[in-house]
């Protein structure tokens, strides 16, 4: 096996039981076992587990942000974004154990960083521009301020991963970040964008 597969095959096994189980509770020995490989062999593509979780990370993030690019590219108008997106958030939620945010910022500062970055250059600037597209197309409120929005998204996406605010005992996390999604499109949308979300929704829900 070449090299490059070699290292895929890491990240690709080492983001499957970050994802399953988070980053802290997950050691190199873990994801050797996990991979049928030696310890050796995953020291010989990354230093030690800070190393391994930023790249982890950085692949992560430019996949999500490919999928996202693609999703506006061939949307028909924002709210069909929207929509579509809302599908692809409730899939990868549906996987993802919460923990995972918080091992992030308090185990692993650069890959921390990477994120934050990502948060304020990819995703906060992909709200801006889908919400000042849909005041132009008049779905969206026009009274809205794109900027204030699009910070309170991103906050509110984060905070779904405090269990100190929504304790795992009482809330399930696709239905919260579900329940968010909603309440932050309907907030927005004029009757209009109202009505086409629900369209959308109709065709994508299955029976």
């Amino acid at each position: 096996m070449e090299e490059l597969d070699i290292r895929e095959k890491i990240l690709g096994g080492t983001e499957m039981l970050f994802t399953k189980y988070g980053i802290r509770s997950v050691s190199m020995d873990d994801i050797a076992r996990h991979l049928s490989v030696s310890k050796k062999t995953l020291y010989q593509h990354f230093a030690d587990k800070d190393e391994l979780v930023y790249r982890m990370s950085e692949r992560y993030l430019l996949r999500t942000s490919l999928q996202y690019d693609s999703i506006q590219l061939t949307s028909g108008n924002s709210v069909e974004e929207l929509s579509r997106i809302s599908i692809c958030m409730k899939k990868d939620f549906e996987n993802l154990n919460p923990s995972m945010l918080f091992d992030l910022q308090k185990f692993h500062p650069k890959a921390w960083d990477l994120y934050n970055k990502h948060k304020s250059e990819v995703i906060s600037q992909s709200v801006v521009r889908n919400i000042n597209q849909g005041i132009k197309d008049g779905l969206f409120r026009s009274d809205l301020n794109p900027d204030i929005i699009a910070t309170a998204r991103v906050v509110l996406i984060e905070n779904a991963f405090n269990e100190q605010i929504f304790p795992r005992d009482r809330f399930n996390f696709v239905e919260i970040q579900t329940q968010i999604f909603e309440l932050f499109v309907h907030g927005m949308c004029t009757d209009k964008g109202r009505k086409l979300y629900q369209k959308y929704k109709e065709v994508t829900t299955p029976n």
